[in-house]
């Protein structure tokens, strides 16, 4: 379930008015906003507002031809029919957010301190819905009065990543004021805070906030813009109906988030011991008839020996081997020396089966680079390192390169060929099940396998080493890592017979599919 799209719908319901029954016997909106202007020029009257925070205010209603129209204070009327965001039912009004406003005022410029009198809520002090309150800095000043805050007023990023991010002071355990890059918003009593706050995370805010947004760089938006905002305004008594019943919806999507969370974690744990059992020979049972994984290893020297006669690969001087020694531990033996294996990639294996590396069973290669002084050819398309998911390939953004026609063989990807990444996601592997061919480039080191090794079983063995970090902790770099044809030729592989690959494969895949759909679902 997609909770994300699961809250947006909710939201979306509830400023449409189709979350809970209208009562045609609450007092519409059109009169509540009758008394919010009323209680505005009290307000000015009092001293409490300038008269030139009202000047801009405005009546929206929709006229005998049944189109939306804004009245202004200087009595000019403006047909804004193809400006309002949906219908809304009948007892509901639009509004500007501004003209349910008592104030939108930008923060305090004053540094954040380790004491002082008053704590200075930042944008970087609300994280995930939540304040934590104990860690909020700092600050001193002689307008406090002006920048206090006060429950249910909303605070607004106005610049950086977090821009058009609201939050509704529920609790104010300290005296607070708050920093210049939040605004603050202040609505007239009569009007619920906790709808409007409901308001400010639905799909329709974000549509207006993003055409809102200036600036190159870092996005910003000021209080002239939010005040502008189309606001669409229940009766005061629906709104309260409304919050009541979006706020036990959206408690219940938590949960639900909360569990999806625990369970892909659960899942992702349960596969990556699946993972352990099978490469150790645990998954599926072995066959004492199946052909040893010796014999298949012997049989791939001779294919080899056999493809370096005709020319089609080169002898490896570097290739090494894996052998038990009389202390029954594991060595590497490679050009007459031998020194131990980590004992992060070895364990006792099965009878029949034996210990490898990559390159002895297959070919590895990179596919070409991108090179721009030599960009001459025929274009055709080609997988990156994007186009390869775990045990997926996603072909809907592919990208062209030029390619000689003496490279095509070089670099064409074949049918059951593995797949992995050199770089990004290192170690990312899918097979390519494609009976058509296609090309390759350079941040993907295509597997090829003698003798019919299944590939999917080392794609999973991948994914075993994956999920235990090891992949990440061979690769090189310091910021970005690769995964070069060196390291990956020299990471231990179990090899098991041919006949229980095909088995464990077959296994995983009715497992995993199975945990998928329970995560699906």
């Amino acid at each position: 379930m997609d909770t994300k799209a699961l809250r947006q719908k909710i939201l979306d319901l509830a400023i449409r008015g189709k979350l809970v029954p209208q009562n045609p016997e609450d007092e519409p909106a059109s009169v509540l906003l009758e008394k919010i202007r009323a209680k505005k020029q009290q307000m000015v009257k009092d001293g409490k507002l300038k008269a030139k925070d009202i000047k801009n205010d405005s009546v929206i209603y929709v006229g005998e031809d049944s189109l939306h129209y804004e009245k202004f204070a200087d009595g000019t009327v403006k047909c804004i029919e193809d400006e309002i965001p949906f219908e809304v039912p009948e007892g509901w009004a639009w509004a500007r957010l501004g003209n349910i406003t008592d104030i939108i005022q930008y923060g305090l410029s004053n540094s954040a301190k380790q004491i002082g009198e008053y704590r200075l809520l930042r944008i970087t002090d609300i994280q995930d819905g939540r304040i934590n309150w104990k860690s909020v800095p700092y600050t001193s000043t002689d307008e406090a009065e002006k920048y206090l805050l006060q429950q249910d007023d909303i605070v607004f990023a106005r610049t950086g990543a977090t821009v058009g991010k609201s939050f509704l002071i529920n609790d104010i355990p300290y005296k607070s004021v708050y920093a210049s890059y939040l605004i603050r918003i202040r609505l007239i009593k009569g009007i619920s805070a906790q709808y409007i706050y409901q308001f400010f995370n639905s799909h329709s805010y974000w549509e207006q906030i993003t055409g809102k947004a200036v600036g190159v760089g870092q996005p910003n938006c000021n209080g002239s813009s939010l005040r502008e905002l189309f606001i669409p305004l229940p009766p005061i008594t629906e709104q309260v109906r409304i919050t009541s019943a979006a706020n036990s919806l959206l408690d219940i999507s938590d949960n639900i988030s909360t569990e999806k969370s625990q369970l892909v974690h659960h899942v992702s744990m349960m596969k990556s011991q699946i993972l352990s059992l099978a490469i150790r020979g645990k998954l599926v049972p072995q066959n004492p008839n199946d052909e040893p994984a010796s014999v298949l290893l012997e049989r791939i020297r001779a294919e080899k020996e056999e493809l370096i006669k005709q020319g089609k690969i080169k002898r490896n001087k570097k290739e090494s081997i894996i052998f038990r020694g009389r202390d029954n531990s594991y060595y590497i033996l490679q050009d007459a020396h031998s020194e131990s294996i980590h004992e992060q990639f070895i364990f006792d294996l099965p009878d029949n089966w034996e210990w490898c590396f990559l390159h002895t069973i297959a070919k590895i290669e990179l596919g070409k680079t991108l090179d721009n002084a030599r960009n001459t050819g025929t274009n055709y398309p080609y997988l990156r390192s994007a186009n390869v998911r775990w045990n997926a390939v996603d072909l809907g953004d592919l990208k062209e390169m030029r390619f000689e026609p003496e490279e095509i063989e070089r670099y064409t990807i074949r049918y059951n060929d593995l797949l992995i990444c050199e770089g990004g996601d290192v170690g990312r592997s899918c097979v390519w099940t494609d009976r058509q061919e296609i090309l390759y480039q350079n941040a993907l080191h295509r597997v090829r396998f003698y003798s019919n090794c299944n590939p999917f079983y080392f794609m999973y063995y991948m994914m075993y080493y994956e999920s235990h970090g090891i992949i990440k902790s061979l690769c090189k770099g310091v910021t970005i890592k690769h995964l070069t044809g060196n390291v990956l030729a020299h990471i231990p592989f179990a090899l098991p017979p041919l006949e229980e690959q095909s088995r464990i494969v077959k296994k995983l895949n009715d497992i995993f599919k199975m945990l998928d759909n329970i995560l699906e679902s």
